[in-house]
């Protein structure tokens, strides 16, 4: 079985769901997953959890994540992109480049963004989206989000392109929403590529052909990330004895004395690893019990 994650560029059409189910095929193997839904209408980086993996979803779509965004102002529509209905269009003249300039750089910081019906955001168990396709509108609980940065890249109005990094949890639709909302003129996105997840960069990500035409030559395992590379900054902990070998693979609690660690400790997470090298686990540090207990476990 492969362990590790597979940098893969999304091609639009397909659903994150889609490309694993794909990926079973290619790689013949169940254990896959993803970490960061993309639209189908969306391309881009989409990190694919293989094997062992799989444990570390929620690690991994933690990491803040960038995007080159069209936004087409004018138009409002039911999905905040232009795979929904309008449901109304600016008869006005439209912004000049400068006020475009000064409201996209206004959203740069912390803001309260509400989730849009059009997400795979559940609320009360269900999927917004199953909800908002039965025609049902609910209330909603602003999120707060961070938006580090964003770059106007080009203004062709009524378009205008953007890149933009961001934490987890941001809807890029409906940034572009709120966008046209503070510029009286509405509008809904066009385009959409996550150029960045984390450490993983388009420019380095793999399609499905490409994927298939590897996996063929027996190649794909020359491009799958190990798990350990998510962790660079944190200490790299091989057990020094088979006593604490055997706590490892038990899952055990293991204290600083056990590990041969300085009493200040070696950070809250570190990399542990069997006698022979092999990284096993990320174990955190619990100071109420002043121990490394596991945190993610590899097996």
């Amino acid at each position: 079985m492969l362990n590790g994650i597979l940098n893969v560029c999304k091609e639009p059409g397909y659903t994150s769901n889609d490309v694993v189910a794909k990926l079973r095929g290619i790689l013949h193997q169940r254990k896959i997953g993803h970490a960061g839904t993309l639209d189908p209408a969306a391309t881009g980086v989409l990190p694919i959890l293989l094997g062992s993996a799989t444990r570390l979803s929620e690690y991994v779509m933690e990491h803040e994540k960038s995007y080159r965004a069209v936004l087409l102002l004018g138009v409002v529509t039911d999905t905040q992109d232009m795979t929904g209905e309008i449901l109304s269009r600016h008869d006005g003249p439209l912004p000049d480049e400068e006020q475009v300039r000064s409201a996209l750089l206004s959203f740069i910081g912390g803001y309260e963004q509400l989730p849009p019906m059009y997400s795979a955001k559940r609320v009360g168990g269900k999927r917004l989206y199953d909800l908002a396709r039965e025609g049902k509108e609910i209330p909603r609980k602003k999120v707060p989000v961070k938006i580090t940065d964003i770059r106007l890249e080009r203004i062709a109005l009524p378009e205008v392109t953007f890149s933009v990094d961001c934490s987890k949890g941001t809807y890029i639709r409906t940034l572009c929403h709120d966008i046209g909302e503070k510029l009286g003129c509405g509008a809904a996105m066009k385009e959409l590529t996550r150029t960045r997840a984390g450490g993983f960069l388009l420019e380095d990500a793999l399609t499905l052909g490409k994927i298939e035409d590897l996996a063929g030559e027996g190649k794909i395992g020359e491009f799958i990330v190990p798990s350990e590379e998510l962790f660079p900054d944190c200490l790299r902990v091989r057990v020094p004895s088979a006593a604490c070998e055997k706590k490892l693979l038990n899952g055990n609690a293991l204290t600083v004395k056990e590990l041969n660690l300085p009493d200040s400790g070696a950070g809250e997470l570190i990399r542990m690893c069997t006698l022979d090298g092999t990284f096993l686990a990320v174990y955190r540090f619990d100071h109420k019990q002043g121990k490394y207990l596991p945190w993610r476990m590899l097996l």
